[in-house]
């Protein structure tokens, strides 16, 4: 397992150069309670990468898979995760990279985007829309997900979104006790002026029938380059497997979005 270690925080990756030469380099964050074998390789986008001469480069965030596990919230700060993607940048050498984070991972791609804004090609955010803008108040889904991964009987978790990460979590053998701390981590609102100015260009995809993340034009809109497209039938876990997600992830890449088929696939 190749690792390093980012102000003291040993964090796996992946990285898997395609056969022949390299179109461009995609790195990959997984969402919460997953990791990057779960997230990416069994939903076919190391394969689907190399297929099209990518080097895939996947991490499991701080927490989750085989990277360190830590208990306090303080080490999971936006600022914190953001970095161990521009840290591992730094270790591989990659002065710049396509970034494409999923729901959790959305957040931290979007963070190194805006900690490092000259090292990011394009940026998609996947799993996620118009919510990621409003502002955390207690009570708030992320409080109630912390109960859920440290209840002692699954089947007590009465939300059935809930329940379902929590039997995704086990089912992984994820640290329950460190996606609590993970959760429970206090960051400042996004800085939307900042991402007023991000020059990438930014995708924003998400399942139709998920609820959670909202229309994703409306966070697509607060960038200056950002486009947002819905995939139609899917949803919050459906989408990222999904063929049409792939299609809008590579067409984007290619510059192909600009064409006239609307903005759901």
């Amino acid at each position: 397992m190749p690792s390093f270690r980012n102000s003291g925080v040993e964090i796996a990756f992946d990285d898997l150069p395609p056969q022949g030469d390299v179109a461009r380099t995609m790195i990959l964050v997984h969402g919460f309670a997953s990791n990057r074998k779960e997230g990416w390789r069994r939903t076919g986008w190391y394969a689907a990468l190399e297929r099209r001469g990518t080097r895939c480069v996947a991490l499991d965030q701080r927490g989750h898979g085989e990277s360190e596990k830590l208990y306090d919230p303080d080490a999971y700060g936006r600022e914190a995760l953001g970095g161990d993607v521009v840290a591992l940048m730094d270790h591989l050498g990659l002065e710049r990279a396509d970034v494409f984070g999923y729901s959790m991972g959305a957040r931290t791609a979007l963070a190194a985007a805006l900690a490092a804004p000259d090292r990011i090609g394009h940026l998609i955010l996947g799993g996620v829309g118009e919510r990621l803008l409003e502002p955390r108040v207690e009570g708030a889904p992320t409080d109630a997900m912390s109960q859920a991964m440290l209840a002692e009987d699954p089947e007590t978790i009465s939300h059935p979104m809930l329940r379902s990460f929590r039997h995704f979590a086990d089912e992984q053998g994820e640290d329950r006790r460190a996606l609590a701390a993970f959760v429970q981590a206090k960051n400042p609102p996004l800085d939307v002026e900042a991402m007023g100015r991000l020059e990438a260009p930014v995708l924003v995809v998400a399942g139709q029938r998920d609820d959670g993340a909202g229309d994703p034009d409306g966070l697509a809109r607060a960038f200056p380059n950002g486009r947002g497209i819905t995939v139609v039938g899917c949803d919050h876990f459906s989408a990222i497997p999904h063929a049409l997600t792939k299609a809008a992830t590579f067409d984007f890449l290619d510059g192909m979005l600009d064409d006239p088929f609307g903005d759901r696939f």
